[in-house]
């Protein structure tokens, strides 16, 4: 029998003997102990595998904070009472390798123009056109953000296609992206602004 062998059995399956790498025989109770260290550390990296591939808790209301009259928190459907907006984006897609062919894909997306959130808040001008040196900063539950200027949104087709969204192809959000996302379509490259678990938007002057 090989080094791993059981050498003796007894009745009581706690103490049977393991032949442990060449260093006498040891009880499995010996063995276990002197193997728990790797167990230990085979359970933390499973662990912090499953974490990692696990979404964020994406946050159910929406936080509108900064140069603001009125600070807001707004829940899917205090944003159901704004203008919906339902907006179809579809988007070319380029496949790559030999067996890869372009397409088409489309997305339906429900909610509200990213503007019309912030002007319910009331921005606020200390000095006169603080508003045209504001930014709006977009954060994640996750700590993710993006920022637009304010010319971007009020001034210019971005602000068109910059969206608090709550729902996809007519379903809530899943869990990979809500309940509450920002998406902003009239970006050529739309991925970097596209800010999933939505939680915060603040207007800041730039230089505060």
């Amino acid at each position: 029998m090989g080094c791993s062998d059981i050498v003796r059995q007894g009745a009581n399956r706690s103490l049977r003997r393991f032949s442990f790498l060449g260093q006498g025989k040891v009880s499995l109770r010996q063995w276990l102990r002197r193997s728990g260290i790797v167990l230990g550390l085979g359970a933390v990296i499973a662990a912090t595998g499953a974490f990692a591939q696990s979404p964020p808790q994406g946050a159910t209301t929406l936080l509108v904070l900064g140069n603001v009259e009125s600070k807001l928190t707004l829940g899917i459907s205090d944003l159901q009472r704004f203008a919906v907006q339902r907006v179809e984006d579809v988007r070319q897609i380029k496949m790559t390798g030999a067996a890869g062919k372009d397409g088409e894909q489309t997305r339906r997306y429900t909610g509200v123009l990213l503007r019309d959130v912030l002007t319910s808040a009331k921005p606020v001008e200390k000095e006169r056109q603080d508003l045209r040196r504001s930014i709006v900063v977009v954060t994640a539950t996750d700590g993710y953000q993006a920022v637009f200027s304010w010319a971007e949104l009020f001034h210019s087709p971005i602000g068109e296609g910059a969206l608090v969204i709550f729902e996809r192809d007519g379903a809530p959000l899943p869990a990979s992206e809500g309940p509450l996302a920002l998406v902003s379509l009239r970006d050529t490259q739309p991925g970097p602004r596209h800010v999933k678990w939505l939680a915060k938007l603040e207007i800041r002057r730039i230089g505060d």
